[in-house]
């Protein structure tokens, strides 16, 4: 963690990378915050690739009013190839200077915080990080914006699968977002009734899977769910996983389902609103205390401070206790 004594006037913000829920409750809160504190906020269109053709705009606390229900991200996002590049990144700075910014928020996942920091290093720049994705692999923070929202979408999902699956006696296989981690899978597996989940970061083979289905058979279910990260790879994919299943276990009829983005959209939850509101003030809070290079976290409800290169580089680990809940709910 940097801390720097130049002082802040001017704090722009700026939404990059896949959107989440919670993302505009996140900008409303900075720049409310900036209001309460007497500071301007200049908003950023498009990300990074926004800043580098220098699409802003001024914002106040009524640019701001009648987002904090809103999915998605008013100021746009985009992923920028050129931000990617020296030069790209030297016209984003020049863009800043002109427009008389001190300081910046980044709302995004790990790519947003990589480019942060590269840009934060080299023109010695003060940059606040918010960690908005639905992945929650974050490290550093209990929970990313958005994670909550898509938790309760994919439930919701599941739940409805479930009436048809025990309607025509049906094995589900449904896959959720978690390219590398497994939080969606196995929290939302847990709170649907899931009969087996496969998260990226076991290996447990087809096999154990197997074997779980028959038990569930001879126990009596006529209808089962199993809830794949889409990062899993007992199969090359979820439609192949489900050929190995028809050609090894005859007593179900299959179907698949993909979920896909139905999970990054729709109204925050509660919970994401209130998160987006604490990380947002605390964000422009820390700027104003001097710091930079920084990822705005929540660890045990309450706001803390956590290194970039930590956030980016550290590994998010699978919470065992929940794998052991998930094995013991689902005889």
């Amino acid at each position: 963690m940097k801390v720097m004594t130049k002082k802040i006037e001017n704090i722009a913000v700026l939404t990059s990378g896949g959107d989440a829920p919670g993302m505009n409750a996140a900008i409303r809160a900075v720049v409310r915050a900036c209001s309460f504190y007497q500071l301007k906020c200049t908003g950023i269109y498009r990300g990074y690739q926004g800043l580098i053709e220098a699409d802003f705009e001024d914002l106040d606390a009524r640019s701001v009013r009648n987002i904090i229900n809103k999915g998605g991200t008013f100021l746009k996002s985009t992923r920028s190839m050129e931000f990617k590049t020296k030069e790209g990144r030297k016209k984003a700075y020049d863009n800043l200077v002109k427009e008389g910014v001190d300081a910046m928020v980044v709302i995004g996942g790990d790519g947003t915080f990589t480019g942060a920091e590269y840009f934060s290093q080299e023109f010695n720049f003060p940059i606040v990080g918010i960690p908005a994705t639905i992945d929650n692999d974050i490290n550093g923070t209990d929970y990313t914006l958005g994670y909550d929202t898509a938790l309760n979408t994919v439930v919701e999902a599941i739940d409805k699968i479930r009436d048809t699956a025990s309607s025509h006696n049906r094995l589900f296989l449904v896959e959720v977002m978690g390219r590398d981690a497994g939080d969606i899978a196995l929290n939302s597996g847990i709170g649907a009734g899931a009969e087996e989940i496969l998260i990226p970061e076991e290996e447990t083979g087809v096999e154990r899977m197997i074997e779980s289905l028959r038990r569930s058979k001879k126990a009596g279910k006529t209808s089962s769910i199993i809830v794949v990260a889409e990062g899993e790879k007992s199969g090359k994919n979820i439609f192949e996983l489900a050929r190995f299943i028809e050609e090894n276990l005859d007593e179900y009829e299959i179907r698949v389902s993909v979920l896909g983005h139905i999970q990054r959209g729709g109204s925050p939850s509660c919970f994401d609103r209130v998160l987006a509101s604490k990380l947002g003030v605390g964000a422009v809070e820390a700027l104003m205390e001097g710091k930079t290079e920084v990822m705005i976290g929540i660890h045990h409800q309450k706001v803390v401070h956590v290194n970039l290169q930590t956030a980016i580089k550290g590994d998010a680990k699978i919470d065992k206790e929940l794998r052991r809940v998930a094995d013991i709910t689902s005889v």
